[in-house]
């Protein structure tokens, strides 16, 4: 029971470094797509502003992603460590 317990905390972690990663490298992207939407809900934006907003979102999804990316890194390897621990 505890075995397939540990595989399944190594698959949500691997699953949440996955995406984490997918975050960080299509921040850029994501950012972009996100300052667009926002510069066609308003009716009126400088440069500036949406400079500033594509960049605003393209940080969140680089934190965002480094952070899910760090807890599936580290639920991994205490799986991984774990699951080591106890075959001895």
């Amino acid at each position: 029971m505890k075995n397939n317990r540990l595989k399944k905390f190594i698959f949500l972690g691997s699953f949440l470094g996955i995406i984490g990663l997918l975050l960080i490298f299509f921040s850029n992207s994501m950012g972009m797509a996100f300052g667009d939407g926002w510069l066609v809900k308003s009716d009126y934006a400088d440069s500036s502003i949406y400079n500033f907003q594509v960049k605003a979102n393209t940080n969140k999804f680089l934190v965002i992603g480094g952070i899910l990316f760090g807890i599936g890194l580290t639920t991994v390897l205490l799986s991984y460590y774990k699951e080591l621990h106890n075959k001895e």
